[in-house]
């Protein structure tokens, strides 16, 4: 029973997850899709490349509690279910996998920064705020979010084991982690190409491809007689 209460609980979460708010907030704030400018990712940062700050905070805080909310109620309600740490781990890996490749938007997602942390900050509070604090001081001295979000993703699997021990949380949290990290491939191209933009940094539209016009060849000129 608790088995399928947990596959359910998985999907669920997975569902929530797949909310792409980046690009639902920036339809109601009449912004152009993040996909579509900058780095193309439907993320927080890159809503705020567009200049509407309140429209990234937003996103920023829907997709943090998108990976909590599962996670929050599954230790809240679940108890009476036979529901444990294993499935909140389960749960929170799912929204973090809905952000990357959620169904409602041809599963094609964003990195999942916020929403790893939301998922961290509920798990367990202690791990999620040091693994903040990593991202702030790296993002403080470099100013390049990316290198902050790979550094704490790959920090957060060491401070759960190291302080709190293993189990399924630390291996939800290793998985989120590899997947970050994965995920931001582009980003560490771009880094050591010194090529990634800098936090904060407006960014230009992408290109659309342009159709290709067909070069009208010259008239042949007439030869004089």
């Amino acid at each position: 029973m608790s088995i399928a209460v947990s596959a359910l609980c998985a999907l669920a979460a997975y569902l929530l997850g797949s909310l792409s708010f980046a690009v639902i907030l920036s339809r109601v704030f009449g912004l152009a899709d993040p996909r579509s400018y900058g780095s193309g990712n439907p993320g927080a940062t890159n809503v705020l490349r567009s200049g509407n700050k309140a429209a990234a905070i937003l996103t920023l805080v829907f997709d943090a509690l998108k990976g909590a909310l599962p996670v929050v109620l599954i230790a809240a309600f679940g108890a009476p279910w036979g529901l444990g740490e294993g499935t909140m781990a389960l749960a929170g890996l799912a929204a973090f996998v809905g952000h990357l490749w959620p169904v409602f938007f041809g599963f094609k997602g964003g990195k999942g920064v916020a929403t790893a942390a939301g998922v961290l900050l509920a798990l367990n509070p202690w791990l999620g705020l040091a693994t903040l604090a990593s991202f702030a001081i790296v993002l403080f001295f470099f100013r390049y979010v990316s290198l902050a979000s790979i550094v704490a993703a790959a920090f957060a699997p060491f401070y759960q084991l190291l302080i709190w021990g293993g189990g399924p949380t630390v291996l939800a949290i290793a998985g989120m982690s590899l997947l970050l990290v994965w995920r931001h491939g582009p980003n560490i191209a771009k880094l050591m190409a010194g090529t990634e933009s800098r936090f904060g940094q407006k960014a230009k539209m992408l290109e659309k491809p342009q159709k290709s016009r067909k070069a009208s060849s010259p008239s042949p000129t007439k030869a004089r007689p």
